[in-house]
């Protein structure tokens, strides 16, 4: 997650050159996820925003699962299987999983995390499928067709009997009573535990049982610790699960093994690169991320053609590493050659072309661009419109993107029914409970707030935190950014007793789920010292200024927008204590890096 910049006091409009930036604090965060992604754009972003490191084509546990689908299988004879399962009842079934889960999480109660934890996730599981029920159903149905081929490497060990009976529930699309027999082979010996495991594990995936998926996985690449398909799947759980710790050694001895076996310029080798790489923006290590997308674009133009998909998929990944560091005049190039190659391969009309264009466009908006963000945003509207109807959930997402444009350059009544349109669709869509529907709730209070409606903004900001808490747990770190931009608000009221609990659980929460030296980490600090600053706690606020300002210039480079941000904030502070000569230093370098973006 990236995070954007607000300002308080004397701000940086988009058409001022940096002058008289003085008391500006880094704000609220974007979130996206890739193909129909999320924003989650800040409040008081006069400066835009830097483009999010996940609105990215295939980004994270997505673009993992599809490179990790690129590995290699074991060996099996081609089997057709027709699966006797409509659209109708599959969409329908979905709909009993939401269900159930919404009922067994209001039985849990809020307080028990070891029964809410799986549950939410498999609410969230349950409504990503729902977005797109087809293209869920059709990778139901390659899973089932693989556990069907998968049976006959057991048919010695298992009764006859059972063995059809499984096979004939799998085309009817149900696949209990072939785990049962998975689960009977891996009980009987290391020989087949490992292929049983796996098979458990993508069954577990299409029931979407997160934990028992990576249990099965682990096991299986535990039992063949020489299988990159396994390891991968494993990772791949791993980090679905936010166990981003336990996904590295996984990945990288994936990698390990890729490049040993197949070469070190195979495209299975990109694809790890490339998982390896996601991981690591995940964690905000964005220094060791690039030049793993750098090796994955070059052996993908080398293996597959300078036009191919998967060459857009890495330039897009890498063009997004370079935004995340302020890189913008490196990320341009990289996101306009993805969005061509897309359009020759797929065609100007398909879905992916609308995701390259909406990154393109958060470039643009990024640099102040607004005139040339506009029709891209449009564009991608209109070809979603298009292509997936007006109530589809990735409309809401164009529709919430083009209204932070419009919020951005103070067109507040352009962008209200922009914003209040996206929040109907998906509270139709997925439910009023959804994560998106909070991300959407928390841009709609920014209008607000950005408009001094601080009445109307609160009771927003407070529903979106109450649903990120519900459905994604206590610890997630969007509850961090929602802690954040409540506290900005009441700062904004002079409200100062109750927004520092709030900063400060934001900054608790970063710490624990990021890691102290994350770039998240780093605006929490800074937001903290600045309400310290307003308040004249200044030797409260000094060491929180310099440990931001140490974690930006390490993670994003020492010419980030941030880093400015942060040296015009900790300049006012010296001003305040009188230590003019190093504030005076501190705003020319602020200036200096201004000019360059």
């Amino acid at each position: 997650m990236l995070n954007a910049l607000k300002t308080t006091r004397r701000r940086l409009t988009p058409g001022n050159t940096g002058k008289a930036l003085a008391v500006t604090a880094i704000g609220a965060g974007l979130l996206a996820a890739c193909w129909g992604a999320w924003q989650v754009y800040p409040r008081l972003a006069e400066t835009p925003p830097a483009p999010p490191a996940a609105a990215r084509v295939n980004a994270g546990a997505a673009a993992a699962k599809q490179a990790a689908d690129a590995g290699p299988e074991p060996a099996s004879a081609p089997v057709t299987l027709e699966i006797d399962l409509s659209l109708a009842q599959y969409e329908a079934g979905l709909k009993r999983e939401e269900q159930q889960a919404l009922a067994e999480l209001t039985q849990a109660g809020a307080a028990d995390k070891d029964k809410t934890a799986p549950l939410e996730q498999k609410l969230a599981e349950v409504r990503a499928k729902l977005k797109n029920p087809g293209h869920a159903l059709e990778t139901y149905k390659t899973t089932l067709a693989q556990a069907y081929r998968a049976l006959d490497e057991f048919k010695q060990a298992l009764p006859a009997g059972s063995l059809e009976q499984a096979r004939h529930r799998l085309a009817q699309g149900e696949p209990g009573e072939a785990e049962a027999l998975f689960q009977k082979a891996y009980a009987q010996g290391k020989a087949s535990a490992a292929a049983a495991a796996y098979q458990l594990g993508q069954l577990a995936d299409a029931r979407l049982d997160e934990a028992a998926r990576y249990a099965h996985f682990k096991e299986a690449a535990d039992l063949q610790p020489d299988n990159p398909l396994y390891l991968d799947q494993a990772g791949l759980a791993a980090y679905a699960l936010g166990r981003h710790r336990e996904a590295e050694p996984l990945y990288q001895r994936a990698l390990a093994l890729r490049e040993q076996t197949l070469g070190a310029q195979h495209p299975d080798v990109a694809a790890s690169l490339n998982q390896l790489a996601e991981l690591d923006r995940a964690q905000g290590a964005y220094a060791q991320a690039l030049p793993l997308q750098q090796r994955a674009l070059a052996i993908r133009e080398q293996a597959l053609g300078a036009e191919h998909p998967d060459v857009a998929q890495s330039l897009n990944n890498l063009a997004a590493l370079y935004a995340a560091q302020g890189a913008y005049a490196q990320a341009e190039p990289l996101y306009q050659r993805a969005l061509a190659i897309l359009e020759q391969a797929l065609g100007p009309e398909h879905p992916e072309v609308a995701t390259s264009l909406n990154n393109l466009a958060t470039l643009y908006r990024a640099q102040g661009a607004y005139a040339q963000a506009e029709p891209l945003y449009q564009r991608a509207l209109a070809l979603r419109k298009k292509t997936l109807g007006t109530d589809h959930p990735d409309m809401a997402q164009s529709l919430n993107n083009l209204a932070a444009l419009y919020r951005a350059q103070g067109a507040y009544a352009k962008a209200k029914p922009l914003y209040q349109r996206s929040l109907a669709i998906l509270e139709q869509a997925l439910g009023p409970e959804h994560p998106d529907v909070a991300t959407s709730l928390n841009n709609l209070a920014a209008l607000y707030e950005a408009q001094a409606a601080y009445a109307q903004a609160e009771p927003l900001y407070q529903r979106a935190i109450a649903i990120w808490e519900k459905t994604l747990g206590a610890e997630h770190p969007l509850l961090a950014q929602g802690f954040n931009n409540l506290a900005a608000l009441y700062e904004a009221q002079g409200a100062y007793a109750q927004a520092e609990p709030l900063y400060q659980r934001s900054l608790a929460l970063r710490e624990k789920t990021l890691g102290p030296g994350h770039p998240g980490v780093a605006i929490s600090l800074n937001n903290l010292a600045g309400l310290y600053r307003t308040q004249g706690a200044y030797a409260k606020a000094e060491p929180l200024y310099q440990r931001s300002l140490a974690i930006l210039e390490k993670t994003l480079g020492p010419d980030h927008p941030h880093v400015a941000t942060c040296l015009w904030n900790y300049a006012d502070l010296l001003k305040r204590l009188n230590r003019t000569a190093k504030a005076d230093a501190m705003e020319a370098r602020a200036k200096a890096i201004q000019a360059r973006h």
